[in-house]
């Protein structure tokens, strides 16, 4: 792997991330086993979720645009990865709901923070024919951390059953290791001029109202795909539906993540060399075989073979996405851009799990997978007509 391609501060900066999702992802599945033990309901763990996600989104534009002005990137990457890592033992501290409050908003808050000054570096490190790969790199070791994390909190409560507070102190030992990493990155040198150094609140969908009109096309159709892109909970809620046992689903899970991992990379580079338009289109083609097979339902090997494509889709939309927009925008407006979607995205995120939850309730599975199916066909054909 050429140094030139994969710098020195892309492989420091996909190493934090690797960590930090290892930390994030250790928790994922036993959040909400430990929020029922200490007391929360299911609509309490609802609403808690929900604002942390509406708040990690929204800040996202706010804080890009405040890193563009400010011409300083590592600042807010050094703190939001701290602020996330800060938040894992808070959950253990105390199970006053005030206090739970508290440590997710914190650590949501270092989502936003970090985000868009994170992809504006990424940037920075690449040139228009390396971005998709550079952005893959990350990705691919981003996820790693996300097939680690689940492992280890696998391997630990099958030592510990039912020890959820104790692995909230474990899963701080990689967040520090991501804080120390990161401060291992140097500023690149620049010569930005600051500008007014703090952004209005209204930062978090400012940037769009005045952006190019690629751009906005380009978002308008990620933000249509996004409200019909569910969360990854309902693929598993339909393997459970169809008789899967839990080891099963743990399992999927982790091979996904590991499909994501290891698929990242290659389609990074190849979408600098065929384009990023036709990778991007390829892997919503991929969504929509999957969903259109989650409809269908069947046995584990099914599922396995679903979720092998499901992985790939990811590795051809995510890092590729974050890509193509870069390429859109003036390189100093990177980290609004980049922010604003990822925070729009957010909020439509939200809005497609309820989507998806009302669906299913009154119109069942079948339905639900369909339409997203649908849907992801017609901003497949727009992207493929009315984009660059």
């Amino acid at each position: 792997m050429s140094k030139r391609i994969v710098s020195r501060t892309v492989l420091l900066l996909s190493l934090v991330s690797l960590c930090t999702d290892m930390a994030s992802e250790m928790l994922y599945p036993i959040l909400p086993l430990y929020l029922k033990e200490i007391g929360f309901s299911v609509a309490a763990i609802g609403l808690l979720e929900g604002f942390a996600e509406a708040l990690a989104g929204l800040s996202k534009g706010f804080f890009g645009t405040w890193s563009d002005n400010s011409g300083k990137r590592m600042p807010f990457v050094r703190w939001g990865y701290s602020l996330s890592a800060i938040s894992k033992p808070m959950m253990a501290l105390s199970s006053l709901l005030p206090w739970i409050f508290f440590a997710r908003m914190l650590d949501r808050t270092g989502k936003g923070l970090r985000t868009g000054a994170r992809d504006a570096v990424l940037t920075a490190e690449s040139t228009p024919a390396t971005r998709a790969r550079v952005f893959g790199f990350h990705r691919s070791l981003d996820t790693a951390g996300a097939m680690i994390g689940p492992a280890i909190a696998l391997l630990y409560l099958y030592c510990y059953p039912n020890q959820y507070r104790d692995l909230f102190l474990v899963a701080f030992l990689p967040g520090i290791a991501a804080v120390i990493l990161s401060l291992i990155i140097k500023e690149q040198k620049t010569k930005h001029v600051a500008s007014r150094k703090y952004p209005s609140f209204k930062a978090f969908y400012q940037y769009w109202i005045s952006s190019p009109r690629a751009y906005k096309k380009l978002t308008g159709a990620l933000l249509l795909f996004a409200l019909f892109n569910s969360s990854d909970v309902l693929l598993l809620l339909r393997m459970k539906e169809t008789g899967i046992n839990d080891r099963y689903l743990v399992g999927v899970y982790i091979f996904y993540n590991a499909v994501y991992a290891a698929f990242a990379y290659p389609a990074g580079v190849l979408a600098d060399r065929i384009g990023l338009k036709k990778i991007f289109t390829g892997g919503l083609f991929l969504f929509v075989i999957v969903y259109a097979g989650m409809a269908h339902g069947g046995d584990i090997y099914l599922y396995a073979c679903l979720f092998l494509l499901y992985g790939i889709y990811a590795a051809a939309t995510e890092g590729v996405s974050k890509a193509w927009i870069s390429s859109l925008v003036a390189k100093e407006n990177i980290a609004a851009a980049t922010g604003t979607l990822s925070g729009f995205q957010s909020i439509a995120s939200l809005v497609a799990s309820a989507l998806a939850g009302f669906l299913w309730l009154y119109a069942g599975a079948v339905v639900t997978f369909l339409s997203s199916a649908l849907v992801t066909l017609l901003v497949i054909i727009y992207i493929h007509n009315k984009t660059e």
